[in-house]
């Protein structure tokens, strides 16, 4: 069983962490229905070209956030198949365990907090692109 968030997940958190990749998956598909229905809804032929601008700026960022979430299914689906591998909750770089409390916060991470953290540390330095 893991002890204090660190170790091999147990079955009961695998499944919680499941039903918050699940449910997340799920809003995010909702929220793109609506997208698709509240662009098709205001496609009208506004006249004044400052409404018009608005309207085409409000529907640009809405677009940015949906894409962002496009990117975020992707990375709940992988999160999702390494679950049947047996391989979810492994570091991608050292192979030790990603800490439960991590993988609530972050379910669809891929890499432990000190794997992460030397990561960022090498991101802050001069010349790192």
């Amino acid at each position: 069983m893991a002890q204090g968030g660190t170790g091999k997940l147990t079955q009961e958190q695998l499944q919680a962490l499941r039903v918050l990749l699940l449910q997340r998956r799920s809003e995010i598909l909702a929220e793109a229905t609506r997208t698709v229905g509240g662009l098709n809804a205001t496609k009208d032929n506004t006249p004044d070209p400052t409404d018009r601008a608005s309207i085409e700026a409000d529907h640009i960022a809405l677009l940015r956030v949906r894409d962002r979430e496009r990117k975020l299914l992707t990375k709940i689906d992988e999160a999702l198949a390494r679950m049947e591998s047996g391989h979810y909750g492994e570091c991608e770089l050292c192979g030790g365990p990603i800490g439960f409390e991590r993988l609530k916060v972050r379910p669809v991470t891929t890499l432990c907090i000190h794997c992460k953290s030397e990561q960022e540390v090498l991101e802050r330095r001069p010349g790192h692109s």
